[in-house]
Parts: C-alpha cells; structure tokens; sequence
C-alpha cells in the first residue's frame, strides 16, 4: 500500500528538551495515581535482557537469526548477551525491589522451555521458577508475557505466523507454562504487540523474520490473534486464580488538514493500528476499512476463529509511545507528514501524551465491553550517559510525569486504569535499532553490565516510598 507504517520507527532529529525539573515527579494531590491500589511497575522483554542464547538447552529464535544477519540490526548487535539478566537475575530483582516498584512485568523466551519435540526443557524451567519465586518473596505483582516476539526459529521454518498450525503449537507452550507456573503468576499476557509481530515481521520486514508483504501480514495476524483465543481457556483451566489478558501497542494518528481526506487518512492510521486488533478482540470481527487500505488481504478465516479470538478478557495491557501526524496519500492510504518544532526523543518519536489519554477514552465509547486496563509500557529513549555516578535524565523525567497525569486525566474520564509499567526497567537491546538506545530507568554498561539507576528511578522510589506512608 502507499502509505509506510515503518516511517514510525525511522529516527528524526531529536528537539532540545526545555523542560523545568521544579518539582519534577510527584503528582499532585487530586491525582489517582496516590491510590494504594494502583500498581506501579517495570517492564521487560526475555530477549532484550538475558542473553545466554546457547545455554542450558535454550534453541534459536527468529530474533537469533534476523539479528545476526548482516544489515538488519544497527551496529550488527545482537542478543547474545544482553543485559546479561540470565546469570543476573537475582541482583537485578533485588534492584527492583530497592525501587519499591510494585510489579514486575516479564516475558518467558519459548525456545528456552521447549524442545523441537514440545517437550519440557527443565533447566529453562527452573530459571523462571526460581525468578517468580523470588518475585512473591519480595511481594511484587508478576505480570508474565508468553510470547514477545521470540518464536522458535524451528517454527518459523515451518511457516512461523503463516502456518496455522503455529497457532496449536502455542496453545501447547501455553499449557505447559500454566501448569508448571500455577501459582506464582499473578497476571498472564498470551502475546505482546502483536501489531508488531505482524506488520514489521511479515508486512514490511522491520523485525524478525523479516517478511515483507501486506498479505502476509493480514495472515500472520489472524493466527497470532487465534494462538490468544485458543490460549486463554487453557490458561483459565490450569491457573484460575491469575488474570488472563493480552498487550496491544496503540498508537494515535491526527490529520495534517481539516480537509476530509486527511481526516480519512488520520482515521485509518488508527485503524490498522488500533482496531486492527481491538476489534477482533472486542467486538469478534475485523475492521472492513483495513481492507480499503490493504484491498484482497482479507485472511483466511475458518468457521469458529472469530468466536476464539473473542474469548472475554480479565485486562487489556496497552502500550503507548508516540502519535503520528498523517495526510492522505490521494490514493486509499495515508502517509507520514512528521511536524516541526515538536519535542521527540531518541527515537525520533513525538512526545505526545495527549495521545494517550484520548485514545483510552475513545477506546471506552467505542469497546461497550472494554475490560480493565494496564499500561504495559510506556516510555522513552534517550542517549543518557553515566557522569560522576550519576545519570540525570531530565527529558524522561518531565515524559513520565507527563504520560502518568494523561492517565490520570483517562482514570478521571472514566476509564478502568488499574496500574502503568515503566518501559523499561533497564536499558536493553532495542531490536533492529541495538543497543544505542537507552528505554531504561536503569543504565546499564554494557561493557561492565555495571547498573546505575538513573535520576527517574530515583524519583519515581521516592514517590513510592511517600505514597506507601499515606497509606
């Protein structure tokens, strides 16, 4: 189609932050984020932080592939080692646990607890027993993510998200992780972002396993969002006590004119974005306007699928980073018209969080059965640098506060919002973009794998620790 979602990701020159560090995290008073039942959080990914690629019987994942093939990632880096969490686990929950955070939001790597075969790896096993088990020892919620983008490269061999059967074999991972893991997981997410694992996995070729054909994409979206609907009662069967839900990145779209093809052009960003995913979730059918984008990409639906996609959830996790300023392409697309003068990050993505309170309450109007929601990640990238011990990152700390009042502004509105992950809680290898940009309120040398929390940390435990004391 016309119009390149990738552009999203593709880096614009950062404006100078100007903003004030006068009274720089606390929220005031009236806001809802002093509730004693808000969860506050971190956030990871399995391949963003634990590296040991080849230990312990863990197998190849598509990221172990695409990365190490030369000109996907920048820099050629990889995930071998990471943050090195696999052998750092314990020093790195401790740290968390010192920030006073509340919850823990991780994902479990596949191809560490499953053979080819489907048989249990234990060693892989046992490295997130011993981890959950820590968690409930220092009172921290766990928010556990099946699947954040790592499939088992044997998989993909046999079509990855293309193959319908992919979607079974899911269903057995998530049987053999709820049982083994009854008990020590809090909360269940079947999938991270599944827009991404799409679009840039098998639409446009950003990300693992470096597809690129909107067809694709349509397919491997119908089969990750069937893996969710067929995962859900299993989880249900073999971990009743723990909520079960799924994490979408949002993302919000706004037209560069008044005109009506621009105002079309801002409508459909957001549906292949937003209800490309929500409304198969919440309403049990496809959006037909992503067709007038993607014409002839309809997937192949079998009687019954949409029904399973529907299955009721426990919470819907959002992920929100940035909006994206469109016109229309003077086709049945949109395109990208990046403003001036706009704050962005590292990323060269737009500080916008507006974006995210008018999406949460938009999304309650649209969605009638709009269940409760966490913020799974939100955040920013910048180059931040260790100076005499410390790391002030002035920018993030005016974005967190920021974001936290737009949720607030959502919860006063009358959206169910019952807690928000810092994305993330270390910095890590960020996909094809490496390990030059820095999401963590933790620095990390990569060098050393020397950790320093970063000024933002430090504000958000003090907000924490005065919260905890009026309650």
């Amino acid at each position: 189609m016309a119009n390149d979602a990738s552009a999203a990701f593709d880096t614009l020159s950062p404006a100078v932050f100007k903003g004030s560090l006068a009274d720089p995290f606390t929220p005031p008073a009236d806001s809802s984020l002093w509730r004693k039942n808000f969860l506050l959080g971190a956030a990871t990914a399995s391949y963003q932080i634990e590296g040991a690629v080849d230990e312990d019987g863990r197998l190849p994942s598509i990221w172990d592939t695409f990365s190490a093939t030369p000109g996907k990632v920048l820099a050629g880096d990889t995930g071998a080692v990471a943050c090195d969490h696999y052998h750092r686990w314990e020093a790195d929950i401790d740290m968390l646990a010192s920030l006073g955070l509340e919850g823990y939001r991780l994902s479990i790597a596949w191809p560490r607890v499953m053979d080819a075969a489907g048989r249990p790896n234990r060693k892989g096993l046992d490295f997130y027993k011993r981890l959950l088990n820590r968690l409930k020892e220092k009172g921290i919620t766990s928010f556990v993510t099946l699947y954040h983008w790592d499939l088992p490269q044997h998989l993909e061999d046999r079509g990855g998200w293309l193959n319908r059967d992919t979607a079974y074999r899911f269903a057995d991972y998530t049987d053999l992780m709820s049982r083994e893991l009854a008990g020590t997981v809090d909360a269940w997410a079947t999938l991270n972002e599944p827009w991404c694992s799409a679009y840039l996995g098998y639409g446009n070729g950003h990300h693992a396993p470096g597809l690129a054909n909107d067809r694709f994409a349509t397919q491997a979206m119908h089969h990750l969002l069937l893996a969710h609907g067929l995962a859900i009662p299993v989880l249900r069967g073999n971990d009743p006590a723990s909520q079960k839900g799924i994490v979408a990145n949002i993302g919000r779209g706004t037209a560069n004119s008044d005109s009506a093809a621009d105002q079309r052009a801002a409508h459909l960003f957001e549906v292949q974005h937003n209800a490309w995913i929500l409304d198969p979730l919440l309403k049990g059918e496809y959006p037909q306007d992503l067709f007038e984008l993607w014409p002839g990409t309809e997937p192949l639906v079998l009687d019954g699928d949409m029904q399973t996609i529907a299955a009721p959830l426990d919470f819907l996790g959002i992920n929100y980073y940035f909006r994206t300023n469109v016109a229309s392409d003077g086709a049945h697309g949109f395109r990208d018209v990046p403003l001036e003068g706009v704050e962005r990050t590292q990323m060269g993505w737009e500080v916008y969080p507006d974006g995210l309170r008018d999406l949460l309450t938009g999304f309650k109007k649209t969605y009638r059965n709009l269940p409760p929601i966490y913020i799974t990640e939100n955040g920013m990238a910048s180059d931040d640098k260790v100076i005499d011990g410390h790391v002030d990152d002035a920018q993030r700390i005016s974005f967190l506060k920021r974001h936290l009042a737009a949720v607030d502004q959502a919860i006063k509105a009358g959206v169910d919002v019952r807690g928000y992950f810092l994305w993330s809680l270390m910095d890590n290898f960020e996909w094809a973009f490496g390990y030059e940009r820095r999401f963590g309120v933790v620095h990390v040398d990569y060098s050393t794998q020397k950790r320093t929390v970063k000024r933002s940390a430090e504000l958000v435990a003090k907000f924490l620790k005065e919260r905890k004391a009026r309650v």
